[in-house]
C-alpha cells in the first residue's frame, strides 16, 4: 500500500524528477484536465462531483505520502498540482492558447503563493500540501473566467 500510495501522490513518479517536478505535476494535469473539460460540458454536475472527489483523495494521498516521507510538504508529492490544475482550467475554452495561458497562470500563483495561498499551505497534512494549489488554481480559474466573459461581450 505504501508504494502505490507514493506512486499515485508522486503522479506515476512524476515527482520524482530532479528539476522543476511541479511544473511537470502540472504538465501532468493536462491530459485529466482535458477529460474533465469534455466531462462537464456533457453534464457539468458530474464534472463539479469528479473535481471535488479527486481534490479530497488529493488531500488524503498528500497527507498519507508526506507521513510515509517524513516531511511536512516533499517536493515529490505532485498529486496537488493535478488537483490544482483541474480546477484551474475547469470548463476553459478547448484551444492551444487558453490552455497555456491557464498553465503559466496557474505556475505564476502556485510559486508566489498570494494570500490567502501562504497561509493554506500551513495547514497540517494533506490539507497544507493541497488547498495551496486549490487557492491557485481559483485565481487562475477566476482569471480565465472573467477574460472569456469581457471578450465574448
Amino acid at each position: 500500500m505504501r508504494a502505490i500510495t507514493l506512486l499515485t501522490a508522486s503522479g506515476a513518479g512524476v515527482g520524482y524528477l530532479p528539476r522543476l517536478p511541479g511544473t511537470a505535476g502540472t504538465g501532468l494535469a493536462i491530459p485529466f484536465s482535458l477529460a474533465l473539460n469534455q466531462l462537464a460540458f456533457h453534464t457539468l454536475y458530474g464534472g463539479l462531483f469528479v473535481l471535488i472527489a479527486f481534490t479530497v483523495c488529493a488531500i488524503w494521498l498528500s497527507g498519507k505520502a508526506a507521513t510515509i516521507l517524513g516531511r511536512k510538504d516533499p517536493q515529490v508529492i505532485v498529486i496537488d498540482e493535478v488537483a490544482g490544475f483541474l480546477i484551474a482550467n475547469f470548463c476553459n475554452q478547448q484551444n492551444l492558447s487558453s490552455l497555456l495561458l491557464a498553465f503559466i497562470l496557474f505556475r505564476f500563483f502556485d510559486i508566489v503563493k498570494l494570500f490567502p495561498a501562504a497561509k493554506a499551505e500551513e495547514l497540517p497534512g494533506g490539507f497544507g500540501i493541497v488547498l495551496d494549489d486549490v487557492v491557485a488554481g481559483v485565481y487562475t480559474f477566476a482569471i480565465l473566467y472573467m477574460s472569456a466573459r469581457w471578450s465574448s461581450s
